[in-house]
């Protein structure tokens, strides 16, 4: 048997001499095939010292190792030290190739796995069994606690509360879907600006929209829905009523489901209006409905989007203008905070909050929520950020080549934003003031749309024990906390597919342009509800964020995803009629065995 050091030349006696072959030809006495474990890049030095040291024992055959030469089809049996490095620089490429290879299949294999993942897995990276547990504990919560509840009826026959027991499950249902939908009002542009993450915008909203929908939600809400139908025209068909008000929760409930589950943000205000329309035309005729309130709805589609993309466009260059043009972005940023959330928690607090009923009351406390917040927000931007804006700025001092002076920047120039720690600054302030705004427009969320769910489910329910079935009635806690619950639970499950439209599939979102997208949407919601103008916040929002998408540049707007937003609008109160009709002839045919 021949030494593994067999092709060493006897000139080659000392040390470092002989060191040097065997580092410059590392193929003699490494393996063939590296683990894949261990990088290429390691050299493992103390091991090629050991193998020098000692020689192992190796076949005849393997003395010569044969080489194949390129482009070549015969076979060598010797070969010089220049071909031995041409040999381990094409092995080395090969093991290389394998090695990236391997790795492309194991990336490969992990994004599969995460395909086949549930989508609340995937949006809140947490195991697919957790997502299960989650999903198992609301529907068990979903299908026990109507038992417990007051609004059940006691002392009913059984008839009667299996009944209510279902009309229960209805507005969950229908809660569940404005949950998974709506929220994203608040909640999408925070994400998609990265000022909250998915999980943190989840579990804000969660408690927020709860907390409206029983601290604020309405007790007292109209039987027919927005005054869509003509409630003279049911009288005395109670039966008929109540098939209708739950046809029209499971027909709104199913089209925002669809139109969740593709990520269209539609309006859960226009799927309850489509299904009345459709309940109303088919069983009440055409005098029962007000085609004035239904034109305006309709008319809401135009000018919602217009209106919100307009001051949208103008808040965003107003920040563009004053702040990243300021000789200090970072200190005018932080000036502006609190005087803009000010001016949005005044006017919220104003419009949405159940204050005073006196005005010049209700105008004091709306002002002293607005100081509240615009002092908290400038003491946390001081704490948070106080070490940055007391750096000093000369780098911005100095006019960049191809700039033009602030003194001769149009409103609609484009102007390049800050860099380094200013531009830091600029998106921690707005970051915070995007933060305070969704949790307001959270909060005012869960107590006004809450009653889109529970409104029909309250009238239902009255009408079914035996209750007034007038125009109006009162709506108990524990359904205002149901709907709550239901608000929270679709969230939680489906509620990052809308968000992700609004925050990330219309157009690019940072901390700026989100809260100029939701500043403009809250202030166009808020004055158009007090001047009484047809509006829909969904429709607003949507608007708003393509508006601050304009004021970059056309190119900056996705149009695919907005052709197919502006469609799914189109299509919700006809495709809400459409399976209102359907389900009250379903149901009407259930009750007359029933009842």
């Amino acid at each position: 048997m021949t030494p593994s050091y067999c092709l060493s030349s006897t000139r080659n006696t000392t040390t470092s001499g002989g060191a040097a072959f065997f580092l410059h030809n590392s193929h003699l006495y490494l393996p063939k095939h590296r683990s894949l474990l261990v990088p290429n890049h390691e050299t493992q030095l103390p091991k090629r010292e050991t193998l020098f040291l000692k020689p192992q024992v190796l076949s005849p055959k393997s003395c010569f190792p044969t080489l194949r030469l390129k482009n070549s089809k015969f076979i060598h049996p010797f070969a010089s030290i220049s071909s031995f490095a041409e040999a381990e620089g094409e092995e080395e490429q090969k093991e290389e190739i394998k090695v990236n290879e391997h790795r492309h299949e194991v990336e490969k294999s992990e994004k599969e796995d995460e395909e086949y993942l549930p989508g609340m897995a995937q949006a809140f990276h947490i195991s697919s069994s957790t997502a299960s547990a989650i999903g198992i504990c609301i529907a068990f919560m979903a299908l026990s606690l109507p038992l417990f509840m007051k609004s059940l009826g006691q002392g009913l026959s059984l008839k009667t509360k299996l009944l209510s027991y279902v009309t229960l499950l209805s507005g969950f249902y229908m809660a569940w879907n404005i949950g998974a939908n709506d929220v994203a009002n608040a909640m999408g542009t925070s994400v998609g600006s990265g000022a909250l993450t998915l999980r943190q915008a989840v579990l804000t909203a969660a408690v927020l929209e709860f907390s409206g929908a029983l601290s604020m939600g309405t007790h007292v809400t109209s039987t027919m829905q927005k005054g869509i139908l003509v409630a003279t025209m049911f009288q005395g068909k109670d039966t008929l009523l109540f098939a209708g008000l739950l046809s029209s929760l499971a027909a709104a409930g199913t089209w925002l489901q669809v139109a969740s589950y593709y990520g269209w943000p539609v309006s859960t205000t226009h799927c309850i209006v489509g299904s009345m329309v459709g309940f109303g035309l088919a069983y009440g005729g055409v005098g029962a409905v007000f085609w004035s309130s239904l034109a305006r709805v309709i008319s809401s589609w135009v000018i919602s989007p217009i209106m919100g993309a307009l001051v949208s466009f103008l808040v965003y260059k107003c920040i563009r203008r004053f702040v990243y043009s300021a000789p200090n972005p970072g200190q005018a940023a932080a000036a502006a905070a609190p005087v803009a959330v000010f001016a949005g928690v005044t006017g919220i607090s104003f419009a949405a909050f159940p204050l005073s009923k006196s005005l010049p009351l209700a105008t004091t406390q709306a002002l002293a929520f607005g100081t509240a917040g615009a002092v908290l927000v400038n003491r946390i931007i001081r704490k948070q950020l106080g070490h940055l804006l007391l750096q000093p700025t000369t780098s911005l001092a100095e006019p960049k080549e191809g700039t033009v002076p602030s003194k001769n920047i149009g409103f609609l120039s484009d102007i390049a934003g800050p860099k380094g720690t200013q531009l830091e600054i600029v998106y921690g302030v707005f970051g915070y003031m995007q933060i305070l705004s969704a949790c307001f427009m959270s909060f005012a969320h869960g107590g006004n749309d809450v009653s889109n769910a529970i409104g029909p489910l309250a009238a239902a329910l009255s009408i079914l024990q035996g209750g007034a079935s007038g125009t109006e009635i009162v709506i108990p806690l524990d359904v205002l906390a149901w709907g709550g619950f239901g608000i929270v639970a679709g969230l939680a499950m489906w509620g990052y597919r809308v968000i992700a439209t609004i925050g990330k599939k219309i157009t690019e979102l940072t901390p700026t342009r989100g809260f100029a997208a939701e500043f403009a949407a809250a202030s166009v919601v808020l004055f158009a509800s007090k001047l009484g103008l047809p509006i829909s916040a969904t429709h607003t929002l949507v608007g708003a964020v393509m508006g601050v998408g304009f004021a970059r540049g056309l190119n900056s707007v996705r149009t695919e995803t907005v052709r197919e937003i502006v469609v799914s609008w189109a299509v919700t109160i006809p495709v809400g009629a459409t399976l209102s009709v359907l389900y009250t002839w379903i149901l009407t045919k259930l009750l007359s065995y029933i009842l």
